[in-house]
């Protein structure tokens, strides 16, 4: 009597778009080596029944020893910002959602002065927006690093995107082919940043008032974000980016309620733009 065929497995796959599609897959190779292959995309499943867990475990080793140093420079920054949502007059469950949701200093620390001023909800959303319109050059030029993962994966990293995870992971996420080890080099420091970011915050949230002014950390998170910028520069779009952005902040900081800082943003982001297109267009020439 002929055995009944078993079923075909489905699995979820790395490709971009179809995270959740669950197409028939066809098993290729022989014992542990064996994967699982879409047979429509051809994409190796990330949750297959062998999963690369090695690759993966190796890209958030290099990953976390990569941006390990450059993370000290969270540490005041996100003090820094406790100590301010407190002293607005944020409760400490505020804050901390605040923290959370967010999980931004730069927009925290420029929205904070208009909750404090009971500023239009609008003005202060415009604001936060603005002074995150950077993570769209960063996501736009790290994107082809999340290559052959899926939309879910793609969706929470771009949560965790920082300025420090973009400049410690921009160049290797590029440079690397094997999805499950990008994936791994991403996730580690950004895991490591948010975590650092949350415990450090929350300490200054109850140490708000007790750390001495003449400590100066409000300088402290000045330089270590520049600290963590200044890589950046090496990229030319970002250097054009920085420069016309810090050039429009100094001619427009008379304009009230900051509007010379939000205009000073679009001036950079849309030299960064046409920095970035115009480079382009000189490599394929």
């Amino acid at each position: 009597m002929e055995r009944p065929r078993r079923k075909e497995a489905e699995f979820y796959c790395l490709a971009g778009g179809c995270f959740s599609c669950r197409r028939a897959s066809r098993r290729v190779g022989a014992g542990r080596t064996a994967v699982n292959i879409h047979l429509k995309c051809a994409a190796i499943p990330f949750r297959s029944s062998v999963m690369p867990s090695s690759s993966f475990r190796a890209g958030a080793r290099e990953g976390f020893r990569s941006f390990l140093p450059m993370s000290v420079g969270l540490i005041p920054w996100a003090l820094v910002t406790g100590m301010a949502m407190i002293s607005t007059g944020l409760t400490p469950v505020q804050a901390m959602g605040m923290n959370v949701i967010v999980f931004a200093g730069t927009a925290q620390l420029g929205t904070l002065p208009l909750i404090g001023i009971g500023a239009p909800l609008w003005l202060i959303a415009v604001t936060a927006l603005a002074l995150n319109l950077r993570f769209i050059i960063f996501s736009a030029a790290i994107a082809q690093g999340f290559r052959g993962i899926g939309a879910p994966l793609r969706w929470y990293s771009g949560h965790l995107l920082t300025d420090g995870v973009f400049a410690c992971c921009f160049e290797k996420m590029l440079a690397v082919d094997d999805p499950h080890w990008r994936l791994g080099y991403y996730l580690a420091p950004s895991l490591w940043s948010w975590a650092l970011w949350q415990v450090f915050a929350l300490i200054g949230v109850f140490a708000a008032g007790s750390i001495p002014k003449h400590w100066s950390l409000e300088f402290m998170a000045t330089i270590a974000l520049l600290v963590l910028l200044v890589p950046l520069a090496r990229l030319r779009p970002m250097l054009v980016a920085a420069l016309s952005s810090g050039a429009a902040a100094i001619l427009l900081r008379g304009m009230p309620l900051r509007l010379g800082l939000i205009v000073a943003i679009v001036v950079g982001i849309a030299a960064g733009f046409a920095a970035e297109h115009w480079h382009g267009k000189a490599k394929t020439a």
